[in-house]
């Protein structure tokens, strides 16, 4: 199956427009899961979508951009993902093995752009300084349509040249290579979880784990269910010690 030239532009409009949220108004559409969403429904396959945009999610969760760091560009991922999933075939768990290197390769547009905005930051200081506030303005426009266009330049080679390559590619591929690609696209979503639980006090908090596990795994409970149990549990967490809290402090009071 071919992406429709209109799928095509509205990908790409999606990639600019993530990574200009991202450093911007941040409204969350940036969010691999959200893009997962929005592919889906421009390529007509809202479950896929969801799938690969939930798995990058769980990748991501664990993962920021501090102090200026660069750090793949999940989203665009997600996008590349979900469109070679369509277009191949080969379902989801492919699409996320290609996708991830075009996640990969954000991380070095992320850098180049930033080499090329420290440019636009030192100009615009300049006129500043000067007091040409108009030039300063005009040319710090220049850095989100830079953004836009570094960050959506892979989804496009990707989009336009890429898918015959990659299918001519797959289509010559024996059995048993689409078929590591099928369980290493399926192993992602558990290295996800793993990088999330490295970050997280998991030591500290394994009882809920264990609970959460325990509900899914023997009584089949669905993860909307296991999710809501979470936020009682951690709402239970959160009020008991509010509760120790206050006590501590009035006993404070009490001793003075």
């Amino acid at each position: 199956m071919t992406l429709a030239v209109w799928q095509i532009i509205a990908l790409i409009l999606v990639a600019a427009g993530i990574n200009l949220d991202r450093r911007g108004l941040s409204l969350t559409h940036a969010r691999p899961a959200i893009v997962g969403l929005i592919c889906g429904l421009i390529l007509g396959d809202v479950n896929s979508g969801l799938y690969i945009g939930g798995t990058f999610t769980l990748m991501s969760l664990g993962v920021a951009a501090i102090g200026g760091s660069s750090v793949p560009d999940y989203g665009v991922a997600t996008i590349i993902a979900c469109a070679f999933a369509q277009t191949t075939g080969q379902g989801p768990e492919v699409g996320l093995t290609i996708g991830l290197p075009v996640g990969m390769l954000g991380v070095q547009m992320d850098v180049l752009f930033k080499i090329c905005n420290s440019f636009i930051a030192q100009k615009a200081q300049r006129y500043a300084n000067e007091k040409e506030f108009k030039k300063m303005y005009t040319i710090m426009l220049l850095s989100p349509v830079m953004v836009a266009v570094f960050m959506s330049f892979p989804t496009a080679v990707a989009l336009t040249a890429g898918a015959p390559l990659v299918q001519a590619i797959l289509d010559v591929l024996p059995v048993w290579v689409t078929g590591g690609l099928a369980v290493a696209g399926k192993l992602l979503p558990g290295l996800g979880i793993a990088m999330l639980l490295h970050y997280m006090p998991a030591k500290k908090y394994f009882n809920y784990i264990l609970i959460g596990f325990v509900v899914s795994a023997y009584i089949k409970v669905p993860v909307l269910g296991v999710a809501l149990l979470g936020t009682a549990l951690a709402y239970k967490f959160y009020t008991d010690n509010e509760a120790r809290a206050t006590v501590g402090f009035a006993g404070g009071l009490e001793d003075e």
